[in-house]
């Protein structure tokens, strides 16, 4: 009988290995990307204190309706744009990128150009 291959078990191990090295402080927080298959969630964090410092989704009632229509690589584009809009409203400019086991393409790399867009250094 074949099994199925679960990749969602493949990227909790290799989300575990980045986590070693993958530290957010006060100065410099985590920028945290999870995408389930409709939505793509985004957080800054600081690690030290334990604290969510900003966090956006898709599900966000605003970009919910910037989001209406777009394709997902789009909409993964406007949540980092926006993302960086709060992180500089609470003065965050640098953060460490953590792609959350993820493969650095398609919406994770469009998230992670609009938080560029927007003025986040990582």
């Amino acid at each position: 009988m074949i099994k199925k291959e679960n990749k969602n078990a493949k990227r909790t191990i290799r989300h575990v290995r980045l986590r070693k090295d993958l530290k957010g402080t006060s100065t410099c927080p985590r920028l945290c990307v999870y995408r389930s298959l409709k939505n793509i969630y985004a957080q800054i964090i600081d690690d030290t204190k334990g604290v969510t410092l900003v966090s956006c989704s898709t599900e966000n009632k605003d970009i919910k309706a910037a989001c209406a229509g777009k394709p997902n690589k789009e909409q993964a584009r406007i949540v980092g744009e926006q993302l960086a809009k709060l992180a500089k409203a609470k003065k965050i400019s640098t953060v460490v990128f953590d792609r959350g086991g993820y493969l650095y393409t398609g919406r994770v790399k469009e998230l992670a150009d609009g938080a560029r867009a927007g003025g986040l250094k990582f």
